[in-house]
């Protein structure tokens, strides 16, 4: 096998593709010992480059015991076996798990034995926790339908629909006619109106909407669509949540973990402030509530946290404890209430 070579990159090339603390590699010269590592690594699995010696050994150390036989370990290494590219976690110094992916390989000698290795990390925790989050949803699916006639549409920044299998049941159409022509249950009078709003929302906020539907077998109903955007723990947009129920429910169902997590996203720092001023909280009081750092509650109160952020959603988890909640209203505006 031929090594990684990135010789061909300059330097500002390689800074600009691991700046995200998302990708990061790692080279080890067996004869000599010499042992790099990029940047990019350090960043990705927590640690400080000024305070930390390059380490397979350290590598493997990280690597979450349940996943550790994945990962080739130093002795498999220097006898020149790795193995596949294979999706594990690592437990970063703070205790934070993070999942990864790593290639590995090996640089022979013209006899055939190990004289080097590289690999390449990539960070895809934000996208293993939404396959995860979304397999949790799509149980819960057919249930929901059947009960309140309430459907989950992903959709990808480019506007295309990801229609669930349960949206032929509820539509009465087949599913290739969906994906033709989403808004055919709309009915006419209305259809055009809507179209043009969708086509007018801005990428990164909130979309409501209330248009008659007119589905098979069914009267004429009134059904609300809500759509939120979802960002990653870096504050970058990477997809839309829509959420199709009736009307007459009145407030959203919360019971999808990807829309309640883009509801919270919308969530800003003055009504951070304005829940604790209805519970009588101090920062203080709340960075004890959410196990956070008072200046982590102060970062979040001033928005300088990205919307994204595990810390926000700690913060309002603990408001909703203490009995906060939370309400969307008509005008896309956060209400807050104490109960």
């Amino acid at each position: 096998m031929h090594p990684l070579n990135l010789s061909f990159a300059p330097a500002e090339f390689l800074r600009l593709i691991e700046d995200d603390g998302l990708t990061g590699s790692w080279a080890w010269i067996f004869a000599s010992g010499q042992q790099t590592w990029s940047p990019g690594l350090f960043r990705l699995l927590g640690l400080d480059p000024t305070q930390t010696r390059a380490s397979y050994s350290l590598l493997t150390d990280l690597v979450h015991p349940a996943d550790r036989f994945y990962l080739a370990s130093t002795a498999d290494l220097l006898q020149g076996h790795v193995l596949p590219k294979r999706e594990i976690r690592i437990a970063r110094p703070d205790g934070t798990l993070r999942t990864i992916t790593m290639r590995t390989e090996l640089h022979l000698t013209p006899e055939g034995r190990p004289r080097a290795a590289a690999g390449i990390v990539l960070d895809v925790t934000d996208a293993a926790a939404l396959l995860r989050l979304r397999q949790t949803d799509q149980r819960r699916r057919s249930a929901l339908l059947a009960a309140s006639r309430i459907l989950f549409i992903p959709v990808d920044l480019d506007g295309t629909y990801h229609f669930p299998p349960e949206a032929a049941q509820f539509s009465g159409r087949p599913m290739e006619d969906i994906i033709a022509d989403p808004y055919a249950d709309v009915a006419p009078a209305e259809r055009a109106a809507f179209i043009d709003s969708i086509a007018q929302r801005q990428a990164e906020q909130m979309f409501q909407a209330a248009p008659l539907h007119h589905l098979r077998n069914r009267e004429p109903e009134r059904y609300r669509v809500l759509s939120v955007p979802v960002f990653d723990e870096r504050g970058r947009l990477i997809e839309r949540n829509g959420i199709l129920y009736p009307a007459a429910l009145g407030a959203p169902p919360l019971v999808a973990d990807l829309m309640r997590i883009g509801l919270e996203q919308l969530v800003e720092g003055h009504h951070l402030r304005a829940a604790r001023a209805l519970l009588d909280w101090s920062m203080t009081m709340l960075a004890q509530a959410s196990g956070l750092s008072l200046s982590t509650v102060r970062r979040l109160e001033e928005d300088a946290d990205s919307r994204g952020s595990h810390s926000r959603r700690k913060a309002i988890a603990a408001l909703r404890r203490a009995g906060i909640r939370f309400m969307i209203l008509d005008d896309n505006r956060v209400a807050i209430a104490r109960s």
